[in-house]
């Protein structure tokens, strides 16, 4: 630990407190989930009682990782979801919604998922509307807020196609557009028509583009919209470039400018134990994600 500075009597000195205390982390483009700041807060975010992975049916639900697609399989077949489904980390969240989006602004989130991003915004006092396609899903979370939150503070979860619930007459614009998308075919939520994860990889595309520009519209000039996505793999080994799609189909939509990235370095927890293997076919083990930020000017 740093010794704090004293004056010529022996009294402290007040200086500027260092970064992470001031940002929650510090603002660099590369976000470090192991530090132990980043490790201590997740964990009173999670100990509040947020499960973002439930609400995901594991007679639906699968894992497209075509190279543990067998192992994965045999885990469904005890009703449990694969060890590495997916979980939103909620310290990304508050970091995102403290440093891009006004006190008490209102946030949009196209891809709603589990319950980790409604959750965290309306207890740090934003106003979160997310859209899903399916109503376990949303009945999920909105049990969970239900009982962090309360009655008198639950985010807006709505269910539908965000294709088509995004062309409703909102009436309001939003500060910040904040989403995760599905990484391609990666990890399939169910079979419905207007789920792209169920999509082949240009039709996901398609659509994910066409819901992106949507949201877009609805978000205020001068608001940030952010993308966090990670590379994936098709059935022959090889990546998508699903990273410079988005990045690409983002550039598309109307007013909107690439303005930051940061890569978001995830645990190495099973990272040693899937490197055998992958390395066998030359293949590193990815443990990082994608943070894309867009201006809309």
């Amino acid at each position: 630990m740093a010794q704090q500075s004293l004056d010529l009597f022996g009294n402290p000195i007040e200086t500027k407190g260092d970064l992470k205390k001031e940002f929650g982390a510090n603002p660099f483009t590369i976000l470090d989930t192991k530090d132990g700041l980043w490790q201590a807060r997740k964990k009173r975010w999670i100990n509040m009682g947020i499960k973002s992975e439930v609400g995901r049916d594991a007679v639906t639900y699968h894992m497209k990782d075509w190279a543990d697609k067998k192992s994965a399989e045999g885990t469904l077949k005890g009703n449990k979801l694969p060890s590495d489904t997916s979980i939103f980390d909620p310290v990304l969240c508050e970091l995102m919604y403290r440093w891009f989006c006004p006190d008490g602004g209102s946030i949009l989130d196209p891809f709603a998922g589990g319950s980790v991003r409604g959750i965290v915004a309306n207890y740090l006092g934003y106003h979160y509307s997310g859209i899903d396609i399916r109503q376990e899903q949303v009945d999920s979370n909105r049990e969970q807020a239900l009982d962090i939150l309360g009655v008198e503070n639950l985010p807006q979860w709505y269910v539908g196609d965000s294709n088509i619930v995004l062309e409703h007459n909102w009436q309001k614009q939003f500060d910040l557009v904040f989403t995760c998308p599905p990484y391609a075919d990666w990890e399939v939520y169910s079979d419905m028509q207007g789920d792209i994860s169920n999509m082949e990889y240009d039709d996901f595309i398609f659509t994910f583009e066409s819901i992106m520009r949507k949201a877009c519209k609805l978000l205020k000039v001068g608001g940030m919209a952010i993308v966090v996505v990670g590379e994936v793999r098709n059935k022959k080994g090889e990546y998508y470039g699903f990273v410079a799609d988005t990045v690409k189909l983002m550039q598309r939509c109307i007013g909107m400018t690439f303005y930051n990235d940061a890569i978001l370095a995830t645990s190495l927890a099973s990272a040693a134990l899937r490197a055998g293997g992958n390395m066998k076919s030359g293949k590193l083990v990815k443990v990082h994600q994608n943070v894309l930020m867009f201006k809309k000017t």
